[in-house]
């Protein structure tokens, strides 16, 4: 491969890696230390709330599993979620219960419908769930409105949209619980694994910490000698809910505390990069992206375009000669949730939603890591266009 789809999203400087390899041989312990608050404050910063409301994690899966858990979901719940999502977004909803209502994305945005799910709130609808797929920045107004109407409780996943923003306003902050990914493909990563969760309620934020470290707190009494009874008290945060191990290391914390510092600069080479693509792509009309760059701020974690499909030609024509003529290897993304077997066995509403299908099977995401060099990329646009006039002709 000339440009291959990378399972990294950026490289580490030489100062970055001394500083971290520094943690390795000093940070006692190595983990639940310093470099953990010092992280989640920083993170609490950059988002603008409470660092009080903020927890790191093992990935934003984690997250979605205490969220879950912090729902108190019942039999019959339900929690409406956009089909075109990765499979997190849903399991730790249907593992505690809940029924799972399947939400159809807008086509031009690529993100939940609002109209869709408006549709589909039923009075056993417990939460909402919107994904801020791609780093797009879904405008969640309408959804809040509805929420707080209905006393449903929002869901922002923003483990592709780090650093996103609608009116200046970082999204993950507005819902009533946010998630967001340091995965090694993620905007930023944590060494491979990671993830942030924001709990707006401050009473719900205070069990976060016993939830993610096998229900660990202090004993409610003061003790004689600090080691009686024991090191440590055990208790349930929720009752009959047994406690995760959701625990970051002190390497990975300040590594995040590291990637912090060059988030928006990742992000703004993203969204420069993408105006490029799009514009250099523009006479193509049968590639079409969502390019609303002036109405919010997308971060563009991926580059995404549905190819209009024709009688001669269609979406994998043009990956196939990507691949075999250019040597460039790109994805098809996002299977939607009701096709597979795990979803269909365990969640019998597989009611297929028409514009994630459409865009699905006719989608084109393309290799888009930042530490691609701008010769790499530059051949990426030139052989895209190249292959679009060989199906054009």
């Amino acid at each position: 491969m000339k440009i291959d789809w990378s399972g990294r999203s950026h490289n580490y400087s030489n100062r970055e890696l001394t500083f971290l390899k520094n943690v390795i041989k000093n940070a006692d312990p190595l983990t639940q230390g310093k470099y953990l608050k010092q992280f989640e404050k920083a993170f609490a910063k950059y988002i603008n709330v409470s660092q009080k409301n903020v927890f790191a994690l093992s990935s934003a899966a984690a997250a979605l599993e205490i969220i879950a858990a912090l729902l108190k979901l019942k039999k019959d719940d339900e929690v409406i979620i956009p089909a075109h999502t990765y499979c997190a977004s849903a399991i730790p909803f249907l593992r505690n219960g809940a029924k799972i209502v399947w939400a159809d994305i807008d086509f031009d945005t690529r993100v939940i419908d609002y109209r869709d799910v408006e549709k589909k709130i039923t009075k056993k609808t417990k939460a909402i769930v919107v994904v801020h797929l791609y780093g797009y920045a879904c405008d969640i107004s309408p959804f809040l409105k509805i929420c707080k109407k209905k006393n449903i409780k929002l869901v922002e996943d923003c483990a592709q949209a780090f650093g996103a923003e609608i009116n200046r306003r970082k999204v993950g902050t507005r819902g009533d619980f946010s998630c967001f990914s340091f995965h090694s493909q993620k905007n930023i990563t944590t060494l491979g694994e990671g993830g942030m969760i924001y709990v707006k309620n401050k009473k719900l934020a205070e069990k976060v910490k016993g939830i993610r470290h096998n229900g660990h707190c202090d004993f409610n009494f003061k003790r004689k000698n600090y080691w009686q009874p024991a090191m440590g008290n055990l208790d349930l945060d929720i009752p009959n809910q047994l406690p995760f191990k959701f625990t970051l290391s002190e390497v990975q914390c300040a590594s995040g505390i590291l990637m912090l510092k060059r988030l928006d600069r990742l992000n703004n080479l993203r969204i420069k990069r993408a105006k490029k693509f799009v514009s250099k792509l523009k006479n193509f009309k049968n590639l079409v992206f969502n390019d609303s760059f002036d109405k919010k701020r997308h971060v563009y974690h991926l580059l995404s375009a549905y190819y209009a499909p024709n009688k001669n030609h269609n979406r994998d024509d043009l990956i196939s000669i990507l691949y075999n003529k250019f040597k460039i290897k790109c994805a098809v993304q996002y299977y939607p949730l009701y096709r597979y077997p795990l979803f269909k066995k365990i969640n019998k509403t597989n009611k297929s939603c028409k514009n994630t299908d459409k865009f699905y099977d006719n989608m084109i995401s393309f290799p888009f890591h930042v530490w691609m060099s701008n010769k790499e990329f530059n051949y990426l646009i030139n052989s895209t266009e190249k292959s679009l006039k060989i199906l054009e002709k």
